[in-house]
């Protein structure tokens, strides 16, 4: 089941004011994998339990869309949003 989604991850908000300090940019996007993504350790923590819920089939309540999920990095001065989108692979 797992190899019939991937997971695309895309950049939906920052706020705070300043550059995200991992590099990561409004709009930026790219397929999440378990290993191999490119992404600052505290959000990949924030991020992963969305992402493994959405690659094994699962969703979530509070989201309209049972394909999406999003998450935020810790940084509560600098906030960036993560949008999680399951896709068929």
């Amino acid at each position: 089941m797992a190899d019939e989604y991937r997971i695309m991850c895309r950049v939906v908000d920052m706020r705070g004011g300043k550059q995200c300090e991992a590099g990561h940019f409004l709009d930026e996007e790219f397929e999440f994998k378990a290993r191999g993504t490119d992404m600052c350790v505290w959000a990949l923590n924030a991020v992963f339990p969305m992402y493994s819920v959405l690659k094994f089939g699962g969703s979530f309540p509070w989201e309209s869309d049972p394909d999406v999920a999003h998450a935020a990095c810790p940084d509560a001065d600098n906030l960036v949003v993560f949008e999680l989108r399951r896709e068929k692979a």
